[in-house]
Formats: C-alpha cells, structure tokens, sequence
C-alpha cells in the first residue's frame, strides 16, 4: 500500500487506515468475533494506521485494537480523549489529561501511545495555550509520542494547525464534504501537520447500498442522532439530510468505474486531495476491511470525473452543509 508521511509524527502510515467507531459502540451490535476479524484483515491488507477513542464503547474499541497492537507491534495507534467528559472547557485540564491517559494506555495495553488527539473539544480549548503546553508536558513525560486535534469546523482546524506542536488534524471531508479542501489542506501542507480524514463514507451513505427502506438499529447513531440529538449532527452523514444524500449518491452512481465499488470510488477521491495523510474508513467485518484497503490500489480519479463530483456537491449538498463546518 502507498504510504505517507503523517504530518510531524513523522511516521509513514498507508494512506488507507482503520477508524475503530465502528467496533465500539454507536453502530448496531458488532461481535467481538467479527471486530477482530475485521481488524486483522486491514492489518493483512497493509493498514497501518488504526485510529480510535476512550469513549468508543467505553474503551471498548481501545481494548480490541490494543489486542491487534500486542501481534502486530509495528502499527501506529492514534487514540482520542475527552469526549467521556461534559465538554466544558474546564474539565480540560492536567489532572484529567492523565486520567484519560491512564485509562487509554491500560486498554491499549502501553506504556506510551504513539498519537492522542483531544476529540473534537470546545473551540476555546484549541485556542487555550495551557492546554498546548501540557500536552507539550505529557509527550515529555513518555506518556505518548505525539499529539492532534480532532475538530468538527474548518475555523477550528486552523487554529490548531497554528500550534507548533500539533502534528496531526482530524477532520470530516469525503464528497459530500468539501470546505476543508478551501483553506485546511492548503494550511496544513504548509505547515506540514498531517491530515485525518474521518467519516469518509458520510456514515455509509456514500457505500451506495442504503436505500428510504434501510431501517437502521436503535443503538445505531444513524437512527437517533440525526438532528444531533447525542452528538454534533455533522458526524451522522455528514450532516446532510438523508434522502438528499441518496439522490446525490444517485448522481455519482454513473461516475463509478466498472469493477470498482461506490465505496472504493468515494476513499480514492478523498486520496487524490492533496494534503490528506491518511483515510479512516471504518469496518464491521473483515470483507469491508478488505474492500476499504483496496481503494488505495486504484489509479487516481480523472479530473474531468473530480469535476463532476464538485457539481453534484455544488448543486446538492453544499446548501445544506458548506455554512454550518
């Protein structure tokens, strides 16, 4: 699998990596069975990058990537803290960042991790100098190797990828999402911070396989956060409305080369957006795995067909989205 640089961790990571959501809580029940079949297949296909979170399941995702980690020593893990919390700006402070970090590397099974993003956290934590600073402290004292941001705004990110020792920024861009390509990726070229980008899939929507009859689960983020009723609406398809999203997922259906999934087509056109790092498709079983690494065998999208995406976005989605992120 091709590999790049993640920002200033400095580690090369396939440019195809593992978002872990998806096996810990929030998307229907996956068994232990299926989730760890799920994440030795990426890792066989060349992933090497397996993003997850505290608040996964309760730690849950953490403790099944932390089994992957144990045979399988030479991936990079990123973690995120703080969502476990109430999100005010408070609670994000020294005693806690240990806390979490404790927990996390107790359920990763190490004693330092290799990145650990703060999730998506209130906007005046990015703009907090302490908080940089002891993070700063806690990639001395051994505790991780690095640290990022995970960020719902375009605003937000920028103003982490100002600080001198984020390394990486996580944030929501697939077709459906286009704003980060404006003034994100740009900055974050220029400063050499890594990109992450997550919810590439628009939670499935751009898979091409839902329909208005799919019927979704009650523990499924899909059924009871569209509207943001749990969490930011932007993380549910990508906060477009849903049969918007699959008259849109109709308009791309044509642009899809023959023997290549809607899927595969969606991660290859967020690939060929210079300044992404590394996508973080999330899988349920180890077909979906396998199917999310091979897009990074795929030649680079046509212009003529990026193009085409950017009208569907700019006819159908940007109205709903582009303001909001």
């Amino acid at each position: 699998m091709e590999t790049r640089v993640l920002g200033r961790t400095g580690n090369n990571v396939g440019v195809i990596g593992f978002g872990a959501w998806q096996i810990g809580a929030s998307w229907g029940e996956v068994s232990e069975a299926d989730a760890l079949a799920a994440l030795h297949a990426a890792a066989d296909a060349g992933v090497t990058f397996f993003d997850t979170a505290d608040v996964y399941g309760d730690g849950r995702s953490e403790r099944l990537v932390g089994q992957l980690l144990k045979e399988r020593p030479g991936i990079t893990v990123a973690t995120k803290m703080g969502r476990r919390a109430d999100q005010t700006p408070d609670n994000y402070n020294p005693d806690n960042f240990r806390a979490w970090n404790d927990r996390s590397r107790q359920n990763l099974g190490v004693d330092t991790i290799d990145l650990v993003q703060l999730h998506c956290p209130p906007s005046r934590v990015i703009a907090t100098d302490a908080v940089f600073d002891d993070l700063d402290a806690m990639v001395a004292e051994g505790r991780m190797r690095a640290y990022g941001v995970s960020v719902e705004t375009v605003d937000e990110a920028l103003t982490a990828i100002a600080r001198p020792n984020v390394a990486t920024v996580q944030i929501i861009l697939n077709a459906f999402r286009h704003k980060p390509l404006e003034r994100v990726l740009p900055a974050a070229r220029e400063a050499g911070v890594g990109i992450i980008a997550r919810v590439p899939l628009a939670s499935g929507l751009l898979s091409g396989r839902f329909s208005a009859d799919t019927a979704f689960g009650e523990d499924d983020h899909r059924n009871f956060n569209r509207e943001g009723q749990a969490f930011d609406k932007g993380e549910t398809f990508s906060g477009i409305d849903y049969a918007t999203g699959l008259e849109a997922v109709e308009r791309l259906r044509p642009l899809v080369p023959e023997g290549v999934t809607m899927a595969q087509f969606a991660l290859r056109w967020i690939l060929d957006q210079e300044g992404v790092s590394v996508v973080i498709p999330g899988a349920r079983n180890a077909d979906q795995a396998r199917g999310n690494a091979s897009a990074a065998e795929l030649a680079p999208l046509d212009p003529e067909v990026r193009a085409r995406v950017a009208e569907v976005y700019d006819e159908l989605v940007r109205p709903q989205v582009h303001h909001l992120w």
